[in-house]
């Protein structure tokens, strides 16, 4: 007996860190496509806009919901500040690439599905990537195990024209429109890791009718499988609405009454209700970390222009209706219910704040822009861990915003209006100006400091490690 006591008692003290260590989170992050600021009703559109949100308005009343969420101007750049956590200046992919031209990440970056992959994580995305549409960089070639979507962006599906809503663009003729023969459709993808993806059909008009049921159905069942096996996960479910051309599936055609926008919006918060759903009958809600957000502010092109809610101009500049989109985060037992806040977070920063969940490394070898955020979503602390960021619009750095201050360099409201260099910068309080009307800059020089020193900083950084051309090809190796 003597000597079994303090068997025993050692077996009971090796086994404390192991009861006491958290089991990883699922993640699961809904990105929608364009979905721009006040389209929801928790951030003031829902009925206002011919639909009600009530799966993720409930989303929002059970995590907390931010009101200074910024991403990238344009889609690829979001894209690739979340899967890399670096401002898209640094990566060649600070635009959407144009058709035929090299485009995507390089190998050489390391994804956030690239580090939870490595923790142990299935990974899975379903939608656009937009981050490379070779073969060599789908998904499955950057940390995910599986794939279902498009390469490259939604308004490719109008080339064909083929199907009832023809008759929103005008007949050009055969001579003049789209031929196959010279520019290939794209294909929707089915891809695994390891093995050579497949086309299992072509994006049109009636394809994407259907997609984001698909992409529901797909991640469905991937949150069902990896649950069954107590697998930890991470879903990337990136809906193809409320990206133009904006049309509903046909079960929610006419639902509304109020057309085909009204509809498609309903149908996404119907789509959103399902993964919800799925994680509750999975038995692993409480366990799962969900985002849901958006990729850059509404859509700008009649007749499926978004509502930004109070805030001026479009996505492709550097005004706030471009760079603030909505945000919800549930995590139950951590995240605080119910929360707003107007701290500022940027979408750089959930690459470092999901990896540090679930128990991964940051790289340490090249300039890595995101912070760790997960104290302050978990109601650790009142404050976000930034202040500011550089705004760039492609190669341009458009502006920079620290706390509620905006400084423009340059002037532009649309994505159609050239960005015209300003002679001085514009400082705007956007507390007291939410559309970025009145320029404060002569009473209020002094927040030009703090501002010019993020700007001087990031430049300094871009010095030390030079950022990849767009276009770079693989391999890619960093200067010395």
């Amino acid at each position: 007996m003597k000597h079994r006591l303090p068997c025993l008692l050692l077996g009971v003290l090796l086994s404390l860190p192991c009861l006491a260590m958290p089991a990883k989170p699922n993640i699961v992050l809904i990105m929608v496509d364009n979905l721009a600021y006040g389209e929801l009703g928790a951030y003031g559109g829902g009925v206002l806009r011919g639909a009600e949100t009530p799966r993720i308005d409930t989303l929002a009343s059970e995590g907390m919901r931010l009101t200074n969420f910024n991403v990238e101007p344009q889609c690829t750049p979001s894209r690739s500040a979340l899967m890399t956590g670096r401002f898209p200046i640094r990566s060649g992919t600070s635009r959407v690439p144009g058709g035929g031209a090299a485009d995507g990440l390089t190998l050489w970056e390391v994804t956030l599905a690239e580090l939870l992959a490595g923790r142990g994580y299935a990974t899975g995305i379903w939608g656009k990537w937009h981050l490379g549409s070779s073969d060599a960089r789908l998904p499955t070639q950057q940390g995910f195990d599986e794939f279902y979507g498009v390469p490259r962006t939604y308004d490719e599906a109008m080339w064909s024209h083929a199907d009832d809503t023809h008759s929103l663009w005008p007949a050009i003729g055969s001579k003049q429109g789209w031929d196959e023969q010279l520019v290939p459709p794209q294909s929707i993808y089915d891809a695994r890791r390891g093995e050579a993806p497949r086309k299992v059909k072509t994006l049109n008009l009636a394809s994407r009718r259907t997609l984001d049921e698909e992409i529901a159905d797909r991640a469905s069942a991937f949150i069902k499988r990896n649950a069954d096996s107590g697998t930890p996960f991470f879903a990337f479910i990136s809906f193809s609405l409320m990206h133009m051309p904006t049309q509903p599936n046909p079960a929610f055609a006419g639902k509304t009454g109020n057309g085909s926008w009204a509809d498609a919006l309903a149908e996404m918060d119907y789509r959103t209700g399902q993964l919800l759903d799925t994680l509750t009958a999975a038995g692993v809600a409480d366990n799962t970390l969900v985002i849901f957000t958006s990729d850059n502010g509404g859509e700008a092109v009649q007749p499926w222009a978004g509502a930004n809610g109070p805030w001026r101009g479009t996505y492709f500049t550097a005004m706030e209706a471009s760079l603030r989109a909505p945000f919800i985060l549930r995590w139950p037992g951590h995240s605080p219910r119910g929360k707003v806040s107007n701290e500022v977070v940027h979408i750089v920063d959930l690459y470092t704040t999901l990896a540090h969940a679930g128990g991964a490394q940051i790289p340490t070898d090249r300039a890595v822009d995101g912070v760790d955020q997960l104290d302050y979503f978990s109601g650790k602390q009142p404050n976000s861990n930034r202040e500011g960021f550089p705004a760039y619009v492609a190669d341009r750095l458009q502006a920079v915003k620290w706390r509620n201050w905006k400084l423009h360099f340059y002037q532009q409201e649309s994505m159609f209006d050239p960005p015209l260099q300003l002679s001085a910068p514009r400082l705007y309080n956007l507390l007291t100006d939410l559309r970025e009307e009145q320029n404060v800059i002569i009473e209020n020089s002094w927040a030009l400091h703090p501002m010019m020193r993020i700007v001087a900083d990031f430049k300094g950084s871009l010095k030390q490690y030079p950022p990849i051309e767009p276009g770079t090809p693989d391999p890619y190796t960093p200067p010395r």
